[in-house]
């Protein structure tokens, strides 16, 4: 008759550990396992808004300067046309702004389209 082994037998022995040591192994395990789960990935995180912040405060800034440049240009360039008390007066703000608005309409355009392709 072919007997299963016993529990006991196939079960390791544990030298008497002490109680003290293997709560301070699994402190030791808990924390590492803490910094792992938590800390790396808010590192992680915080670059990556780093990076997002600095980029689209460069963005803000080219499209402001674009704009800038389109008003002044339009003011200095035009000769009389916009010159004077009339309503003409407002074409160069007026252009200045639709192209801010382009300019922003085409980033939003590019942004969902690469949302879409990240999905």
């Amino acid at each position: 008759m072919d007997r299963a082994p016993s529990l006991a037998r196939t079960l390791p022995v544990v030298a008497n550990a002490n109680p003290l040591d293997e709560a301070k192994d699994l402190q030791a395990m808990l924390v590492s396992y803490a910094k792992q789960e938590t800390i790396e990935p808010l590192k992680e995180l915080g670059r990556y808004l780093a990076f997002g912040l600095a980029g689209s405060l460069l963005v803000f800034l080219g499209v402001l300067f674009i704009g800038l440049s389109v008003l002044r240009a339009l003011q200095s360039e035009t000769g009389t046309i916009f010159d004077g008390q009339s309503f003409a007066s407002m074409g160069p703000y007026a252009a200045s702004i639709l192209v801010m608005g382009l300019l922003i309409a085409l980033l939003l355009r590019a942004m969902s389209k690469a949302k879409k392709a990240v999905q």
